[in-house]
C-alpha cells in the first residue's frame, strides 16, 4: 500500500477494474447446455433466446420458471428442462423425450398397416381379414390386415388384427463422382493468430491476411473466467490457419465407379440393414463425359406391419 499509494493512475485503474467486475457479476456471460442428444445446442440456445434468456442478460430480469414452462409447452421432444445460475454462468440441463410406439391393448380393435414401401412375399392373418397377397406392391400406410371379420350369419365383427407379413423392402443409395477433381491436402505448415472479444466487439491482434495462398481456418473461442462459475465478457480468439496444397487429379471410369460404389455401400451400411436378409443387390451406372453416377439397391426380406387403432 505504501509503495503504490502515490501512484494515482494505478489506484484509479484498480478501482475501475473492481467496479467492472462487480457490475459484470449481475449479468449472464456463459450458457452451458447438457443432456441434449437429438436436439442441437444451437437450437436450444435459440429457444432460450426467444424467451429473452441469452448472454449479456441481467440476472434479475430472468424468470427461469416461466422460461422452463414456455419451452415445455412449445416442445414435445423435451421431457424436462432445468436452469441453474451460478455466478455469471447458466447451466441448462435437458432431458429429451423417448419416442415409443403406441401399444394397443389386446382387447382394442385395430388394423395392421404397412410401415414401409414393399413387395409382399408371404402374408397370413391369424385374426382379421387379409387384404394383400404375394406379389402385391404396397406403400407405407397401406392396410395389410383389416381389423374385422365378415360372417355369413353374424355380419361384420371387429377384432384386434393379428398376422405375419413378409415382404421385400428396397433400400437405394446413389453417389456421383466427377472424373476431374481438385484434391486438397494439408502441407503440415500452420500459423496461429490471436484476438480479443469484448462481449460482441472483437479486436484482432493480427493482420487479416495470411502468409499462405491456400489455407483452411479453425477458430477456437475461450471464454475467460475468474472462478469456476464466474465468467467475464472477455474471450480469447485463437485463429489457426493450415496451409493447403491443391492438386488436380483425374480418375478413370473404373476408378470413379469403384469410389461411387464404396460411398453408396457405406451409406447403406449406416442404415443398419440386416445383411443376412439381403436377397439381391443391383448396381446401375450412368456415365457422362464429366462424371460417373452409381445407384446401388439392396433387396431385403423383412417382416413389416404396425398396428393402427380403429376409431369409430
Amino acid at each position: 500500500i505504501n509503495k503504490y499509494k502515490k501512484r494515482k493512475a494505478f489506484i484509479i485503474v484498480l478501482i475501475i477494474i473492481s467496479l467492472l467486475i462487480f457490475m459484470s457479476s449481475n449479468f449472464i456471460w456463459n450458457i452451458e447446455i447438457k443432456g441434449n442428444n437429438k436436439i442441437s445446442k444451437d437450437e436450444i440456445i435459440n429457444l432460450l433466446k426467444d424467451e429473452g434468456f441469452e448472454v449479456g442478460k441481467l440476472k434479475n430480469k430472468i424468470n427461469t420458471k416461466k422460461i422452463i414452462e414456455d419451452i415445455r409447452l412449445k416442445r414435445e421432444d423435451i421431457a424436462w428442462l432445468g436452469i441453474r445460475i451460478n455466478g455469471t454462468n447458466a447451466k441448462v440441463e435437458v432431458v429429451e423425450t423417448e419416442e415409443k410406439p403406441e401399444i394397443i391393448d389386446e382387447n382394442e380393435y385395430c388394423n395392421i398397416i404397412s410401415d414401409k414401401d414393399a413387395i409382399i412375399v408371404k402374408a397370413t392373418a391369424d385374426n382379421g381379414t387379409l387384404l394383400v397377397e404375394s406379389g402385391d406392391v404396397v406403400k407405407k400406410g397401406t392396410m395389410l390386415i383389416g381389423g374385422w371379420i365378415e360372417g355369413k350369419y353374424t355380419g361384420t365383427r371387429y377384432v384386434h388384427a393379428k398376422g405375419s407379413i413378409s415382404a421385400k423392402v428396397l433400400y437405394t443409395k446413389t453417389a456421383k463422382v466427377n472424373l476431374k477433381q481438385i484434391k486438397r491436402q494439408k502441407t503440415g505448415k500452420s500459423e496461429k493468430k490471436y484476438g480479443i472479444k469484448l462481449n460482441n466487439f472483437q479486436i484482432n491482434l493480427y493482420k487479416s491476411l495470411s502468409k499462405f495462398k491456400n489455407y483452411d481456418t479453425i477458430y477456437n473461442n475461450k471464454q475467460i473466467k475468474i472462478f469456476s462459475d464466474f465468467y467475464i465478457p472477455v474471450s480469447i480468439i485463437e485463429c489457426n490457419n493450415f496451409e493447403i496444397q491443391e492438386e488436380e487429379i483425374e480418375y478413370t471410369i473404373d476408378e470413379a465407379k469403384n469410389l461411387a460404389i464404396d460411398q453408396t455401400l457405406e451409406d447403406l451400411k449406416n442404415m443398419e440393414i440386416d445383411t443376412n436378409m439381403i436377397q439381391n443387390r443391383t448396381i446401375n451406372t450412368k456415365q457422362t463425359e464429366e462424371s460417373v453416377e452409381v445407384e446401388v439397391t439392396y433387396e431385403v426380406l423383412e417382416e413389416i406391419g404396425t398396428n393402427e387403432k380403429i376409431v369409430f
